[in-house]
């Protein structure tokens, strides 16, 4: 997170996302819109996101941490309107629990099987046999493709080409590839996108939320703790829950890294 950043214009604010290399960068800024604490600013290096989950979440608490404050409540403006979020720092204030309301889940269309699963280098018979893989947002849409088993997870090697034209024909960033476990309320997830640097994102908490809605509508189940980055050696845990018209995602935010950017 790079505070203060009023002075930088959307050219300058890419250029930093590049140079970080990063999954995610967010820049904070004065709010432009009643009721909003400030405004979160999200690039990857492909470009600004209207809405990220993570950045969402490492930002309340950067942003508590340079106010002082450990038990907070604040509302963001994004791209994809006003959010909710808070966070519990401890008292070093090197780590904290953080939570966001993301935007009511709007679904979309539905995605072929075979589509979805080649492009993240699988077979059809990969897919779940009964889950249709489908475009849900609750702020930036994403393709939410269940398979069968944590097996194809293990197995998944994105084709560029394909997982490009996958999200371009659906108008979503990243491909959501699931397995479920309702009986036990969890999920093993990875997501696949160009945006960010080696096409393969550790934890997408913009993901989550529309995982879990799409979960609640189809199967019944309303809460889920999401793990990702697996695979990567990246290792991440979300909880996602239906909360009223939208989705409540949580986890944990550990501070790496302070200190200061001359310009």
């Amino acid at each position: 997170m790079i505070g203060d950043a009023d002075a930088l214009d959307d050219d300058a604010m890419l250029r930093m996302a590049r140079e970080t290399r990063l999954s995610e960068t967010t820049f904070v800024q004065s709010p432009s819109a009643d009721g909003a604490d400030y405004r979160n600013r999200i690039f990857t290096v492909a470009g600004e996101l209207p809405f990220a989950g993570h950045p969402s979440l490492g930002t309340a608490v950067a942003v508590a941490r340079a106010r002082g404050e450990r038990s907070v409540r604040y509302v963001q403006q994004t791209g994809a309107g006003l959010q909710p979020v808070g966070a519990e720092l401890t008292e070093d204030g090197r780590h904290a629990s953080a939570w966001m309301l993301q935007e009511p889940a709007v679904f979309g269309a539905e995605v072929d099987k075979a589509k979805a699963m080649a492009a993240a280098g699988l077979f059809p018979e990969d897919a779940h046999p009964e889950l249709q893989p489908q475009v849900v947002s609750t702020g930036v849409p994403h393709v939410i493709a269940p398979v069968g088993s944590d097996g194809p997870l293990a197995r998944a090697r994105p084709d560029g080409v394909a997982l490009a034209a996958l999200l371009d024909g659906a108008e979503a960033v990243v491909l959501y590839l699931v397995a479920l476990d309702p009986g036990r309320g969890r999920a093993h997830a990875r997501g696949f996108t160009p945006s960010v640097s080696g096409g393969e994102d550790p934890a997408t908490g913009s993901a989550a939320g529309p995982l879990c809605a799409y979960a609640a509508r189809r199967i019944g189940t309303e809460r889920l703790v999401i793990d990702q980055g697996v695979e990567m050696q990246r290792p991440s845990r979300l909880e996602a829950e239906i909360e009223g018209d939208r989705v409540r995602v949580a986890g944990e935010v550990v501070v790496l890294v302070d200190g200061s950017l001359h310009l």
